[in-house]
């Protein structure tokens, strides 16, 4: 058997690393062939090289420089390059991860050339058609053979769709996985600059999508409540450098600039989990944060109207505070009142996931 894993993006590489690090296990013992294929939809590897080597990920079998454009553009170069890996590779089985456009991409192409496809992280939904995400997570499951689902609700989507219950597998979250792998590694890394010191309150914030930070109207707003918020509790911003265009292209500076509203260059993996680990509560409108916040029980608010990953509303860390400056206040008057319900993690977060999907796989 030979299996081609695939990331794409940022999120991708750590939701690939857990799997890599159990087939490359299980290879010493007769586990499946398998060889690693990195799109570049978001980062060429020379710019990711930090990243990769934070999260022990091997260089990669396969580049295939797709860069950035429209969401066609990409998803096309993606396909063309991907198809001829597949056609000289020749997988079983080629795993997918999340919902960028790599995942569609690949998907869609290993499914012509009679491959298997397996979908980790599938059956997420936010019932969002504006969300490209939401796009690419639906025609990526309609065409997988295998769906590993993170949380119950994953599973109820996939039935409620009709997919074979014989497909789909709970295992887990991925997520988790490379989260609690990597927490043993901050006990070993030099001091950084620019950290809070130790017991210092503080919460992090963290804000990307277009829907936010695209519209001056929306992201006034939200930059508004947050600088309010930071009357009571300094806040830290590592920003993108696209949403960092957006406050010099608004006018925005003035909201940014004080004490009480931080901005932070982009931070590696291991520097942004240091940072966030110790708030005292996570604003965001990342998916895999909502979960990582949730396995380790930091409260999270995150800014949206809706959520795919609803079982961490349920379990009570996250809380969907919409992306009005009011809805978010609102929340903040209650997370300071004691207000939001005692926190647990979910059923197999528990930093398995990944030989769950291996030894589904094998």
């Amino acid at each position: 058997m030979k299996i081609l894993v695939v990331a794409g993006a940022r999120p991708n590489f750590m939701k690939i690393a857990p799997i890599v690090r159990e087939l490359r296990r299980r290879a010493a013992s007769g586990g499946p062939a398998w060889e690693m294929v990195h799109t570049g939809q978001h980062y060429d590897y020379a710019m990711s090289r930090v990243f990769f080597d934070e999260l022990e990920l091997p260089e990669p079998d396969h580049f295939l420089e797709a860069g950035s454009g429209t969401h066609a553009e990409q998803t096309a170069r993606v396909m063309v390059a991907f198809e001829k890996v597949c056609v000289e590779t020749r997988p079983d089985m080629v795993v997918v991860v999340g919902d960028v456009n790599s995942t569609l991409a690949c998907a869609v192409t290993a499914k012509k050339l009679g491959i298997g496809v397996a979908h980790v992280e599938a059956g997420l939904r936010s019932r969002d058609w504006a969300m490209p995400e939401e796009i690419n997570r639906i025609v990526t499951d309609a065409l997988a053979d295998l769906l590993f689902v993170t949380e119950p609700a994953g599973r109820e989507n996939l039935l409620q769709e009709g997919k074979p219950e014989a497909r789909i597998l709970f295992v887990g979250n991925v997520m988790v996985d490379t989260l609690l792998h990597q927490l043993d590694r901050l006990a070993h890394l030099p001091p950084a600059e620019g950290l809070p010191a130790e017991g210092e309150p503080y919460g992090v914030v963290t804000l990307h999508r277009p829907s936010n930070v695209d519209d001056p109207a929306v992201f006034r707003g939200i930059l508004e409540a947050l600088a309010e918020i930071g009357r009571d509790l300094p806040l830290l911003y590592p920003i993108h450098p696209r949403a960092r265009k957006r406050v010099e292209a608004f006018d925005l500076g003035g909201l940014t600039g004080g004490p009480g509203l931080r901005l932070m260059p982009p931070l590696s993996y291991l520097n942004f989990l240091r940072l966030w680990k110790e708030a005292r509560l996570v604003l965001t409108d990342s998916g895999g944060l909502q979960e990582e916040t949730t396995a380790l029980g930091v409260p999270c608010f995150t800014v949206r109207e809706n959520t795919e990953r609803p079982v961490t509303v349920d379990v009570g860390s996250n809380t969907l505070v919409g992306t009005s400056g009011e809805g978010i206040l609102r929340a903040f008057r209650r997370f300071q009142a004691g207000e939001l319900k005692e926190a647990r993690v979910p059923d197999l977060w528990d930093g398995r996931a990944a030989e769950r999907i291996v030894a589904a796989l094998r």
